[in-house]
């Protein structure tokens, strides 16, 4: 393998390891950069009548409609206080432009595979299909969360019907 083309590989490899973290109560999660887009500050959102709780509305982001999804709904941790630490994430899932409303977003960590746990089973009590591992940097556990796969099928006709 030449120099250029290992070079080429390491850096690609650690682009893969690069996350977001947010946080959702007293937990930290991580999310592939490479689907983040923008953040942005919470603002108010145009609602619709029948969505799921988890789905608040959407708002328009430079003429594409952006459903808006509130992680904490969806994770069902109770209940929701917006403040001014609350953060959009606009995110490329599936084709598709969403916003993730999440309480704040900390920093952008490289992880390396020593860093990255697999996902313990919880059984049937908890659906962790979506975490991909744990990270840990110094005392911080990370959650890692694959958000395609957070976002089910269901979930993503849902924000079809809505950007329609």
């Amino acid at each position: 393998m030449s120099q250029i083309t290992q070079e080429s590989s390491q850096a690609s490899t650690a682009l893969a390891n690069e996350f977001l973290i947010f946080t959702l109560g007293r937990e930290e999660y991580g999310i592939e950069i490479l689907r983040v887009q923008e953040i942005r500050g919470y603002d108010a959102v145009t609602t619709f009548a029948n969505m799921p709780e988890f789905i608040k509305g959407v708002i328009n982001l430079r003429g594409i409609i952006v459903p808006i999804i509130d992680m904490r709904i969806k994770f069902h941790l109770g209940s929701v206080e917006y403040n001014q630490f609350t953060v959009v994430i606009i995110l490329n899932v599936a084709q598709r432009v969403i916003g993730m409303v999440v309480d704040g977003v900390s920093d952008v960590i490289t992880l390396n595979s020593e860093q990255i746990k697999s996902a313990p089973e919880f059984g049937s009590t908890l659906d962790s299909k979506y975490v991909t591992g744990i990270g840990t940097v110094d005392q911080r556990m990370l959650i890692l969360v694959d958000i395609e796969k957070l976002m089910t099928r269901s979930d993503m006709d849902l924000v079809e019907t809505i950007a329609a």
